[in-house]
């Protein structure tokens, strides 16, 4: 290291770094430490640090034996650009609460850990960064793109309480502020409390542990808010209490533990609020979460648990493909069927099928009855006008098989009907003398019943009127037998 003319700020950094000691120059400031543009915004030249001489620390710093060499400065206001690019640094790297006036650049160093928490950066260029340990990015005010594709980091990544937005506010919504693509953390994403302004993405990332978005906020009106295709994730992905404005995109994502988004706030009108599809998730949370409002897919995707109420689905749903093992809160079929006329796609068999089946799983048989009910009626609209009046016949007499007590009714109707009609008046015998004693009841049974005979129909032979309710009869007799019997079938069927 040959920096020379070294102010008195940094002498002390590099006095103090063969020691591994701290240098906090916000104890030094008094009051004006914390002023309103954040750490470090007006320190004076007592407190300024040129990045070139941390540089120069870090690649080839002086070192004392039987110490541990460090930087770890506190409070300072570090000026010029920290170009760390391929390098190797064997120390760890503390600069807590510091303000840069340029974007580091750290892209594809080596690092045995960094700690940025509390800091201001106007951007940060890590892309292939490796880090031994921990990331520490705690509640740092980022006012430029945070480049991080292709870093792997041994330990967790933190960005609790951060702030990323653009300077002035003026980011295009498209831009990207948050860039994680295929990045393999090894332990997890803390990211409690982030507030992203822009684009976050996530794609092809490997997290060991789990992802913590609880109470985030991602806004990138009109683009994509959270973009995390074929995002893999070892335990959960947590975001409890998320306000995303914008696309939610997990594509193709690997959850095995819980994807958490209850009491979230999903929006994105005029396009897609949330699309999971073609993932494999544990257990899926939405629970008292606010309506959402844009579209949801959720096609292709498997889950364990689906947790959604009713009320939380948008109007306009993508859910072909879908597979769940169970539905909560457990909820009648009545209040479930309303979503699955919201596809997109119009009548998609599986979904009520996939429907049916949760009920069936969690032992409600009359609810899963229920759902085949309304899907042989919703079928029904798709058909021609003559298969439509057949399918109206069995709905109204049988249910479809799933109302055999329509059947008996409707049985007990026109055997009453007959036989107080012909007990009013008696058909003429045939053949007087050859002819049975007349019995109204098994006369209008012989009607009725395509099959079984009493000897009373072939006997007697009624007139006028009484002829063509003879006619109704063996009408509703035949339909009556034909739509238990496709009932019936339909019933052995499902079995």
């Amino acid at each position: 290291m040959e920096i020379t003319d070294l102010t008195p700020a940094e002498r002390r950094v590099v006095e103090a770094f063969p020691r591994g000691e701290g240098v906090d120059f916000l104890g030094d400031a008094g009051d004006d430490a914390g002023d309103d543009a954040g750490p470090g915004a007006s320190r004076g030249p007592e407190r300024t640090v040129r990045a070139e001489v941390l540089r120069a620390l870090l690649l080839d710093g002086p070192r004392q034996d039987g110490e541990i060499a460090g930087l770890k400065m506190s409070g300072a206001r570090i000026t010029g650009g920290l170009d760390l690019r391929y390098g190797t640094v064997n120390c760890p790297v503390r600069l807590r609460a510091c303000h840069f006036e340029e974007a580091p650049n750290l892209y594809g160093a080596q690092l045995r850990a960094l700690v940025l928490t509390d800091s201001m950066l106007p951007g940060l260029t890590a892309g292939n960064l490796r880090v031994d340990l921990a990331l520490r990015m705690s509640r740092c005010r980022v006012t430029g793109p945070l480049r991080l594709a292709g870093a792997q980091v041994g330990g967790a990544v933190f960005l609790d309480g951060a702030r990323l937005a653009a300077e002035g506010g003026g980011q295009a919504p498209a831009a990207t502020l948050l860039s994680l693509n295929h990045a393999t953390i090894g332990a997890d994403i803390w990211a409690v409390g982030l507030v992203v302004h822009g684009e976050t993405r996530l794609n092809g990332a490997t997290v060991g542990g789990r992802i913590n978005l609880d109470d985030a906020t991602l806004r990138c009106p009109g683009g994509t808010a959270l973009y995390g295709e074929s995002l893999s994730v070892g335990a959960d992905l947590r975001a409890m209490r998320l306000r995303a404005v914008g696309r939610i995109d997990l594509t193709g994502a690997t959850v095995p533990g819980q994807l958490n988004l209850a009491y979230a706030r999903l929006s994105n009108p005029g396009g897609l609020a949330l699309r999971a599809s073609s993932c494999v998730v544990g257990e899926l949370w939405l629970r008292e979460a606010a309506p959402i409002e844009g579209a949801v897919n959720l096609r292709r995707s498997q889950l364990e648990l689906l947790h959604i109420s009713p009320e939380v689905w948008p109007d306009q749903v993508m859910i072909d493909g879908l597979g769940y093992g169970r539905l909560a809160p457990h909820l009648p079929a009545e209040q479930r069927l309303p979503l699955l006329e919201r596809e997109q796609a119009g009548y998609l068999p599986f979904t009520y099928e996939q429907l049916a089946t949760a009920y069936r799983s969690a032992g409600d048989e009359a609810a899963a009855r229920t759902v085949q009910f309304a899907k042989i009626r919703r079928h029904r609209r798709t058909l021609p006008w003559h298969a439509r009046v057949w399918g109206a016949l069995q709905d109204v007499t049988v249910g479809y098989g799933f109302r055999p007590m329509r059947a008996a009714g409707w049985l007990a109707a026109l055997l009453l009907t007959g036989t107080v009609a012909f007990a009013l008046n008696h058909p003429p015998a045939l053949k007087p003398g050859e002819a049975p004693d007349f019995n109204p009841a098994f006369y209008t049974l012989d009607l009725l019943l395509p099959i079984v005979g009493f000897g009373q129909e072939t006997a007697y032979a009624p007139q006028g009127a009484y002829q063509w309710l003879a006619y109704l009869l063996i009408i509703g007799g035949w339909v009556l037998a034909t739509t238990i019997a496709a009932g019936v079938t339909r019933s052995l069927s499902r079995q």
